[in-house]
């Protein structure tokens, strides 16, 4: 049998705070295949956050384990990259050289650099704009260049950690259509948390839906709906069908269902 490309095996993690010990997940269970989009959804606090620090190798699971081929992972890794609700950009680091940041970690050649930094410029739309600083840009531009960023480590897995919370509607619409097509291009294994449940449906391959805290895994849903897509699938019977479900599923799960 084919080792899963990564596991998520009984994982359980606790801190502790002022009241005590607060327990964050409990023994969660998953596989995610190579190339796959797996989107992690549930209430505030029941634990989507720090499952994917864990998977970066930020933070030391209580009990369990992710492995990525087999290998536990226990430290960041280059295979791995994450992007924070926040894009967390260098502010004094221009548009092109916060993207080059990994590239220059990796001592690439200066004429490397350039080309591996347009490509990724024009692969999330900031072709032109590579001499701007963090302060001139929209919360998009800056979360595109975040991407970006993440990108130039060439992962294996990507984590998205609710990169489009802080945006507007329409924006977070346009930046769900930038991931589609940079997903469809190389189809890079994906785990994304996210609020909304029809954004998970427009993008996920299948959907993990979390308990209230401590989060457990409540039901995995399949996404039919076919590929490629595009926003335009929103407003359509099949994807609000399946956004019903998940709906049902968090509410199955017993927390506070506040998901947009």
């Amino acid at each position: 049998m084919t080792e899963p490309f990564l596991r998520i095996r009984n994982l359980s993690a606790s801190f502790r705070g002022y009241l005590g010990d607060l327990s964050a997940l409990d023994n969660v269970s998953f596989d995610v295949a190579r190339g796959e989009f797996v989107c992690l959804i549930g209430p505030s606090g029941c634990g989507k956050s720090t499952l994917l620090r864990i998977a970066a190798g930020l933070l030391v699971p209580s009990r369990g384990e992710i492995l990525l081929e087999g290998q536990a992972l226990r430290s960041p890794q280059k295979r791995v990259g994450l992007v924070f609700q926040q894009p967390a950009l260098l502010p004094w680091r221009t548009v092109r050289d916060n993207i080059a940041l990994p590239l220059e970690m990796m001592k690439l050649s200066p004429a490397d650099i350039q080309t591996q930094t347009a490509d990724l410029l024009a692969l999330v739309g900031l072709a032109g704009f590579e001499q701007e600083y963090p302060i001139h840009l929209s919360g998009g531009m800056a979360q595109r260049t975040a991407l970006a960023r993440a990108l130039a480590q060439n992962p294996e897995v990507l984590l998205l950690d609710e990169p489009f919370g802080a945006l507007d509607a329409l924006t977070r619409e346009r930046m769900a259509a930038e991931l589609l097509h940079i997903w469809e291009r190389d189809q890079r294994t994906v785990l994304m948390v996210t609020h909304s449940v029809e954004e998970a449906v427009l993008l996920a391959d299948r959907v993990v839906v979390l308990s209230a805290r401590p989060g457990h895994v409540v039901e995995i849903v399949e996404v039919t709906l076919p590929r490629p897509r595009s926003p335009a699938l929103l407003t359509t019977p099949e994807l609000q069908r399946l956004a019903g479900h998940l709906r049902e599923a968090l509410s199955g799960g017993n927390g506070d269902t506040s998901v947009s």
